[in-house]
């Protein structure tokens, strides 16, 4: 690229209308289009953004410069909002509506020349206008973005949207003159500015090597420039004005060129159109969170992988393409983690990308056409290339298929990249030595990637690429180096994360006071504490910022090293040795390092470390008096001329290794007996006794395998100076046989290996158990029994590579000979060494390889698997964390286990005994040792509750912290500090406190906070009759472990709703929340109304929102909306109250909130905050616009939905309504929204008595009132039923007719109860009596368009079970059906005019809620009341037994009911012993039922807990069933408690101890049942409630 001084020319279409400087805007661009382009009337058009900051001033300069000159030239000026949405035919015909109007006097002709001033959009839809107005008349584009200038406003293409997609309808039509004046971009938003890099980055890939070197070498001063913050906009580029200028004509001229040669894309300029094939398909999802330039990004690097695929692009080109990207701040995958974190996780499946890329106007009719590189600067054709689908689907895929090898050639020659070790080595050296260095062969990879953008923000190097990417030209800073202060994030990089812990302490502080590492979860639990000590001991300033002995490192700046004697323990990892001997010369006096511990691991890697260190001339002396011992002078490392990095031999071994699965050659002409890498000796000491054939000379390796099927296996093979290579060797192992005898190989010296990127040694045993081939953990290495490759079975699911390339590499290599095909999970990962491994399979060795999208079925698959993670609760001691604990076990099935309680059972002795005989700290000592044992042993499907001191130890603290961390459930139960005070003056089973109790809790609940994920509150105030099971613990889990399906259910609705309570406290509110939620599907807690009495006039209390919270989980099954309108948005809360703000809407995600409402006003750092730590909690972004200063027809409100966007799950738009035109636009934003993301849900409303109508029309969640508030929560706001009522006088809520269908039913309230509660809710429905005893007159009234659905009673239960399309399974099993639904959303299998009717029985649900209700908890839960230890709800031997008083179909029911609450046995009383045996013999024999036909069974059972009666009651009790229930229903003489563990009691006093009956005749109302149940001490519940 060469610069330019003054204002350039650039040709194109053979005349010089493109025009580049800076401050040619104004004075410059108005003499020229006089002079030039002369017209009556200049029609300028804008977005309103650009019309306030540059018309004003060009309409002045315009008027002056006229005025001097007499011209008769006016200038109109016209502006459209701005963004995507304006590019529209309604704003089209707008600006062509204005244009004709009778008000542009004289009117505008056909000499009209129309100014296009802004971005891409404008440039786009302007120029159509122009194109199209009184059939095309002259236009000017002035780009003001960076993308405009060197894309869109070149080339003469104009277009709007269409529903059906993006530029569909358009012309071409070439500006008069394109004026880019380069001072917009000073003004340009970064983002913005590093979007359009990338259509700067792409000219240059195409066309020009030169370009894209200029590239290269500017990238640093580039980003440096837009991080500076200028005095003035004019200021920010101006250090590197002639650098911006420069890149910015490289691309105008590429572009003007090929427009030039091929104007109406015949084929060359296809080739502009690089990274669009697949970057559009990803914007196409993604947008408008991801930029077009930031999806073309994505686009290039994977079009230049695909290229690479197909064996016409080096890696190298890939990886400096990758580099040149990221060093200008591009996204390189969708998986980058701020792609993911602005597109809210936003799944782009391979089917949905490839059927866009379907759409794209290069392809070839059903044949895709993509740019592919054969090099930077130049193409593989003048022309987009047809590539199959096929072949697109293993690069975009997430898995990747391997299909046997049936025919391999027979003699491959394979150069793997450069090595790992050496290229990272090398790269360090280089950057700390003086000079310029050229690398050859060096790794292009991920960790390479990693390591090199560390050590240029270190500003330890500088560096570009010679020789299309094949050399590195690296001028090292010897040494100064200068703290970041920025994360510096190397991912899973452990290379770089030890060898950059001793770079990082020899910065300097010039800026910024430290550096900080980190990396993935997986990088944050890898070993790095050996390093850190030893540094620390030599006076680095280093610290850890999360788990101590892991990354994240905090390094202080200018402390460095003090050099003399060092201790290092080296038997974990040889890097620690290497990071200290680079580094070491650089210390204030000379080292001698003193390997400590016992033998090194991997002396090799430490030799190779000390070879290359004297190629840059530092020479390490081993000292030859003390063993393991080094002596490192003090010096400057001077950068060799040249330096060529050898293959790396780990990753030779995978096409040496195919070579002698599949019987064939392979030679590696780089890595022979003279390699610096113990892995060169794998063909020697692994292949060669396995049978191959090898032949290595000091520089090649060539290996031949036996016949297929024929490895043998070895003994034992030490692999401790090549550990990396054993997971190859086991591969081959797998397979090896010893002709039916011993075929056991037996590999060890591998410790290190479960240190890696994964514990490799446990993936090998898990991932080969797969393929049907057992393995044995030995303490350093793996013991693999072969089996004939025949026999390997195809892994179900495939193979997890654990983010691990050598897992990857080496179950690749049995994929060439498995016989079913090898799926492989995580393909992307090879790129950590060997970026093209598939390219080399797919090349040289031939094999088949289809790409997998495991990502399309990853969420349905994890919605299915579920949570299953054990759970820690912790809390004061008091707060109720074992009732909690048994509670909570309960709802999920799980075993709870209580810490304490185990402790004690362990040890022998009480916990005042422990503490008594060994210490307070001997017991937190066994209390830590219990702890980690816990997360040890039992990491899945328990319960555990924690001694309420557990947070006392720092690394219990730390324990706790990481599980959380890691995606475990760490809970923390409150309860109000006087409560806990009051119950631990009566518990004397605990130690008494030392110190004050409100000390203790204020001291340890930042700690609490700290170790845990959420945190479930009790309620302080009393609850009505109408409390929730569980106080609403199981909708507590159900968010916290993920199984909400709240969302899913709303949008399956026609219409729903959400209450807003407008109460100052949600206590005093209880008695009504019944009645103001009936028909609402949510409830929405208004915390800015709630009025704390302890904080009069202030924000309310975390613990007081805490204990509204809970009041409301309890009193309410309905999911809650948590919501702190702040006062602009129409709320109380102060709009800068954004401490208390952060601290309610965190107590809200910790709560386990279903839905979070969040303000996008909110300062950026909240909505990060919040929208990073949501877990499974939906976000609700909202923007309310009280102040009526949006409009829905001018795209005013795009920039705040797109915003919202990028937070929400959910949004919400509020506006104001001055006419029922705002409602009709409303409802055109609201459908333009929903196709645009229709999986995004949008709830849009207007306020005020006009926009009432909006809240009507609104079918998802819409906010609603209630009579009984004490006032509404915004104006306009109505009530669910008013709506449904309005909805129901337009015909949306269609009257559906109820029915009772049996015989006799005339007394029957069912009618009464369903109409009044239709009318309550606004419903047109009514249900009707149908008295029938047959079911013969059912037909018409099921097979009606209007039926809704139907009560079923005697006798019709059986019969109406055919004239149904579906059964529910429960009535399957009960064998009746009572209830019937008409589902609108599927027809009739045999009327299908008609809906869907399904049959259900709801009698046991009832019969559930009820004895729920009346304390009779399922039986796998007992509350505890005294010291309990392990409970297994599903595996207890404890007898929980239940009575069923009946045999009818009731009985049924009730049997069903008592089952699914797991009583057993379940004891059935009848008159008739045939018709008993019959119900017992239609139900699965789990189901534990025993009859009772006589005295003496009556006298054996064991006394049930809960009974269920179901005989008729309007006459005596048998005689014979009375008998026997006298014995059944007596007291248990012992102590009262009918079966011992506390679950039931015969003096009924106690929560959840009393023996419940429930009686399901209702009349009379006291039946004689329940009086002889009352007389024996029961508790009685009628089932009419």
């Amino acid at each position: 690229m060469g610069s330019s001084i003054g204002p350039t020319k650039v040709s194109i279409l053979g005349k010089e209308d493109i025009i580049v400087d800076y401050d040619i805007w104004g004075s410059y661009v108005i003499e020229d289009l006089l002079a030039n382009v002369p017209s009556a009337t200049y029609i300028l058009v804008t977005d309103t953004n650009i019309y306030e900051k540059y018309v004003a001033s060009f309409d002045k300069a315009f008027q002056e410069i006229v005025s001097t000159r007499k011209a008769n030239s006016r200038l109109l000026t016209y502006q459209i909002p701005p963004g995507e949405t304006s590019k529209s035919r309604a704003t089209k015909a707008d600006i062509e509506d204005w244009l004709l109007s009778e008000e542009r006097d004289p009117p505008c002709d056909t000499k009209a020349v129309v100014i296009a001033l802004g971005g891409g959009v404008i440039g786009d839809m302007i120029g159509f206008v122009a194109a199209t107005f009184k059939r095309g008349v002259k236009f000017v584009q002035v780009p003001t973005s960076l993308l405009a200038m060197v894309d869109s406003s070149i080339g003469g293409k104009t277009a709007i949207d269409t529903p059906a997609g993006k530029n569909l309808i358009g012309a071409f039509w070439q500006p008069a003159k394109i004026y880019i004046d380069l001072n917009f971009l000073n003004t340009l938003p970064t983002r913005e500015f590093i979007n359009g890099m990338a259509e700067v980055i792409k000219t240059a890939a195409i066309w020009n090597e030169s370009d894209f070197e200029y590239l290269e070498e500017n990238a640093g001063a580039v980003m440096s420039a837009l991080r500076v913050s200028p005095k003035s906009d004019s200021q920010r580029l101006s250090s590197i004005r002639s650098v911006i200028k420069t890149m910015v004509l490289g691309s105008v001229k590429v572009k003007a060129q090929v427009v030039s040669a091929d104007e109406r894309e015949g084929g060359l300029r296809n080739l502009l159109n690089f990274g669009h094939s697949i970057g559009h398909a990803f914007e196409g999802i993604l947008t408008p969170q991801i930029l077009h330039g930031e999806c073309v990004a994505i686009g290039m690097v994977l079009e230049a992988a695909l290229a690479r695929h197909l064996g016409v692009l080096d890696g190298g080109a890939v990886a400096r393409l990758i580099k040149c990207l990221s060093s200008y701040g591009l996204p390189t995958s969708a998986k980058n983690s701020t792609v993911q974190r602005r597109s809210a996780n936003k799944s782009c499946t391979v089917d949905q990308l490839l059927s866009i890329m379907g759409v794209d106007k290069k392809n070839d009719g059903k044949k895709k056409r993509i740019v592919l590189l054969a090099g930077i600067g130049r193409t593989f054709e003048r022309q987009a290339s047809v590539v199959s689908d096929s072949d697109i689907r293993v690069i975009l895929s997430s898995g990747i298929l391997i299909r046997p090898l049936l025919s391999p050639p027979l003699r491959v020659s394979c150069t793997p990249p450069g090595s790992k070790s050496i290229s990272n080595r090398a790269l360090v050296l280089a950057a700390l030595g003086e000079g310029e260095c050229r690398i050859k062969n060096l790794l292009h990879s991920d960790d390479t990637e990693v390591m090199l953008n560390a050590l240029v923000k270190l500003k330890g190097v500088s560096f570009f690429w010679e020789d299309s990417g094949r050399v590195l030209v690296v001028k090292g800073n010897g040494g100064r180096l200068e703290a970041h202060g920025e994360e510096l994030y190397l991912g899973n990089a452990g290379t770089a994360s030890r060898f950059l812990a001793s770079v990082a302490t020899l910065a300097a502080s010039k800026g910024s006071e430290f550096s900080i590492l980190t990396g993935n979860d997986r990088m944050k639990k890898r070993p790095i504490g050996p390093l850190v000590e030893a540094l620390q001991a030599n006076g680095a300033g280093i610290s850890y910022l999360e788990s101590k002995g892991s990354l994240p490192l905090n390094v202080k700046a200018g402390q460095g090293m003090k050099g003399g004697d060092i201790n290092l323990a080296a038997t974990v990892s040889s890097q620690y040795v290497s990071s200290l001997l680079m580094c070491a010369p650089y210390a204030e006096k000379d080292v001698t390092l003193r390997l400590i511990g016992g033998k090194p691991i991997s002396q090799l890697y430490i030799d190779m470390t000390a070879a290359m260190m004297a190629s840059f001339g530092i020479h390490v002396r081993k000292s030859s008096t003390e063993e393991h011992t080094y002596h490192i002078p003090r010096g400057r490392y001077t950068n060799p001329q040249e330096y060529v990095i050898e293959s790396d031999a780990s990753s030779a071994t995978y096409p040496l290794a195919i070579a002698a699965i599949t019987g064939t050659t392979c030679t590696v002409p780089n890595i022979g007996s003279g390699s610096l890498q113990g892995d060169a000796r794998f063909a020697i000491d692994v292949l060669r006794p396995m049978g191959c054939l090898v032949e290595q000379t000091q520089t090649s390796t060539t290996v031949t395998g036996p016949a297929k099927g024929s490895l043998r296996p070895i003994i034992e093979v030490d692999m401790e100076p090549m550990t990396d290579a054993f997971l190859t060797a086991s591969i081959l192992a797998a397979v090896a046989q010893n002709g039916g005898n011993h075929s056991t190989t037996r590999i060890v010296g591998i410790a290190n290996q479960r240190v890696k990127e994964c514990n490799r040694i446990k993936a090998m045993k898990d991932e080969l158990a797969k393929f049907g081939v057992t393995c044995r953990e030995l303490p350093d290495g793996l013991e693999i029994d072969g089996i004939p490759y025949e026999d390997l079975d195809r892994p179900i699911g495939g193979v997890h590579c654990y983010d691990d390339h050598r897992v990857a590499m080496s179950f690749s290599v049995l994929g060439t000979i498995a016989p079913q095909g090898t799926l492989l999970q995580e393909r992307e990962c090879v790129g950590k060494t060997w970026p093209g491994w598939w390219d080399t399979l797919r090349q040289p060795f031939g094999a088949q390889l289809e790409g997998v999208d495991l990502e399309a079925g990853k969420a349905s698959s994890e919605a299915k698997k579920g949570f299953d993670q054990s759970i820690f609760i912790i809390g004061m001691r008091g707060a109720g964390k074992t009732t909690t604990g048994y509670l909570a076990a309960a709802i999920l099935g799980w075993q709870f286990l209580d810490l304490d309680d185990h402790l004690e059972e362990a040890a022998g002795q009480t916990i005042p005994e422990i503490i008594k005989t060994s210490g307070w700290e001997g017991f937190r000592e066994r209390e830590l040792a219990v702890l980690k044992k816990a997360l040890n042993e039992k990491p899945t499907r328990h319960v555990f509750a924690c001694g309420g001191g557990i947070v006392e130890m720092q690394e219990a603290r730390q324990l706790l912290a990481n599980y959380h961390q890691a995606g475990g459930l760490v809970v923390m139960v409150e309860r109000d500090i006087e409560d806990v005070i009051a119950f631990l003056q009566i518990d004397k089973t605990r130690p008494a406190y030392v110190d004050d109790m409100r000390e203790v809790w204020l001291r340890r609940k930042p700690w609490y906070l700290e170790c845990s994920s959420y945190q479930f509150y009790s309620a302080k105030a009393e609850l009505t009759a109408s409390a929730q099971p569980f106080n609403g613990l199981d909708r507590f889990l159900e968010t916290a472990t993920g199984q909400t399906h709240s969302v899913e259910a709303l949008r399956a609705k026609q219409q729903s709703f959400f209450v807003s309570l407008t109460v100052p406290d949600v206590a005093a509110a209880v008695p009504i929340l019944e009645e103001v939620a009936v028909g609402s599907d949510a409830v929405e807690l208004r915390v800015d109304l709630l009025q704390d009495p302890q904080r009069r006039g202030k924000a309310p209390s975390l613990e007081f929102v805490a204990d509204q919270v809970a009041i409301l989980r309890a009193s309410s099954p309905l999911p809650i909306i948590f919501t702190v309108r702040t006062q602009s948005q129409g709320g109380k809360m102060p709009d800068d109250a954004h401490k208390d703000i952060e601290g309610l809407l965190c107590l809200a995600l910790r709560m386990g909130i279903e839905f979070l409402d969040l303000e996008i006003h909110l300062p950026e750092a909240i909505l990060q905050k919040i929208s990073q730590s949501k877990h499974n909690t939906q976000i609700l972004a909202s923007h309310h616009d009280p102040k009526n200063t949006l409009s829905w027809t001018n795209g005013s409100w795009v920039t705040h939905y797109n915003k919202a966007l990028l937070y929400g799950d959910i949004i919400k738009l509020v506006g104001i309504a001055t006419t029922q035109a705002d409602n009709a636009s409303l409802m055109q934003f609201r459908d333009w929204a929903t196709t645009a993301h229709p999986t995004v849900p949008i709830i849009a409303i207007n306020m005020g008595v006009e926009g009432q109508l909006s809240r009507i029309q609104n079918p998802f969640l819409t906010p609603v009132s209630h009579p009984s508030l004490p006032f509404k929560a915004a104006p306009g706001q109505l009530s669910a039923a008013e709506i449904r009522t309005a909805l129901s006088l337009h015909g949306v809520i269609k009257p559906k007719s109820y029915y009772l269908f049996g015989k006799p039913i005339s007394q029957s309230k069912s009618p009464a109860m369903h109409n009044y509660l239709f009318r309550k809710i606004g419903l047109p429905h009514q249900y009707h009596l149908h008295e029938a005893d047959n079911t013969s007159t059912l037909e018409p009234l099921l097979r009606n368009p209007s039926f809704g659905g139907a009560s079923v009673t005697i006798p019709l239960k059986l019969p109406v079970m055919n004239l149904l399309d579906e059964i529910s399974p429960a009535a399957k099993t009960i064998g009746a059906v009572n209830t019937i639904v008409a589902d609108p959303s599927r027809s009739s299998s045999t009327h299908p005019e008609t809906p869907h009717l399904i049959g259900h029985n709801t009698d046991w649900t009832g019969m559930r809620l009820v004895l729920s209700n009346a304390g009779a908890q399922d039986a796998h839960h007992p509350i505890p009341s005294s010291k309990n230890h392990t409970v297994s709800p599903n595996k207890t031997n404890k007898q929980h037994p239940a009575l069923v008083i009946g045999n009818g179909g009731t009985a049924r029911a009730a049997i069903f009911t008592l089952h699914h609450m797991s009583y057993s046995p379940i004891y059935l009383l009848g008159r008739s012993p045939e018709r008993l045996s019959a119900v017992k013999d239609s139900f699965p024999a789990e189901y534990g039922i025993s009859l009772i036909t006589s005295a003496e069974e009556a006298e054996a059972a064991t006394p049930a807990v809960v009974a269920i009666g179901t005989i008729p009651a309007d006459s005596p009790i048998d005689g014979g069933i009375e008998s026997l229930l006298q014995v059944l229903l007596a007291r248990d003489e012992r102590g009262g408690q009918a079966n011992g563990d506390g679950t039931g009691n015969g003096s009924g006093k106690g929560k959840g101890k009393e023996r419940v009956l429930l009686e399901m005749a209702y009349k009379p109302a006291h039946t004689p049942l329940m009086r002889m149940a009352e007389g024996k001490g029961w508790k009685t519940v009628q089932g009419l409630e």
